[in-house]
């Protein structure tokens, strides 16, 4: 398992091979969670699958969404590495997943995403207090790290927060790597030191 969690550390993008037979281990998701954490890109291949039944197929595509539901942002590959069905495509959203987790996103289009967002969905008050985001940057690659200045932003609510993040990822393709949203409020020079 140690060397598992060195291996995750050094990648650039994880492959998390499931066998579609075998029920899905706690430990399975325990290493999807530290795939998650230590936000490397992701692409999880379901091996063994041309040899399940439908129903088979089913019941283990509930029990991955039951038990891997945080991945959300990772592609999910049914293949069969003996008989080499589905390894073109999981090596093209490997690469995928590479380029989103090291993708360069200019200030100006990440902004106009943010307020486009925005005048969809306003973030919704907490008290007396709306947030207002003013434009957003990028704070660093591999993962993704989306920078909102503005004020009050210390009032959003995850659920805006996850709004934004599926609209960033969204405008950007970024498909296969965990994306980090941070919120800077700027000082009010007016406010008693």
């Amino acid at each position: 398992m140690v060397k598992t969690l060195q291996s995750i550390e050094a990648a650039n993008v994880v492959i998390l091979v499931l066998d579609a037979q075998q029920d899905f281990s706690e430990q399975d998701a325990h290493l999807a969670g530290f795939v998650l954490e230590r936000g490397k890109a992701l692409v999880v291949a379901v091996n063994k699958w041309d040899g399940m039944s439908e129903d088979a197929r089913e019941q283990a595509k509930r029990s991955l969404t039951r038990k891997l539901g945080f991945l959300s942002y990772a592609r999910f590959h049914y293949i069969s590495a003996l008989h080499g069905r589905g390894l073109t495509a999981l090596f093209a959203s490997v690469d995928k997943a590479y380029r989103a987790a090291n993708i360069k996103l200019t200030t100006p289009r990440l902004t106009r995403t943010l307020i486009a967002a925005v005048e969809q969905q306003v973030p919704p008050r907490k008290g007396l207090v709306r947030p207002k985001m003013r434009y957003a940057h990028q704070g660093g690659m591999n993962p993704p790290i989306v920078v909102v200045h503005g004020n009050a932003l210390g009032a959003v609510p995850e659920s805006y927060r996850r709004y934004l993040e599926s609209k960033f990822r969204e405008a950007f393709e970024l498909q296969g790597t965990p994306l980090r949203i941070e919120f800077r409020t700027g000082r009010n020079p007016y406010a008693e030191s």
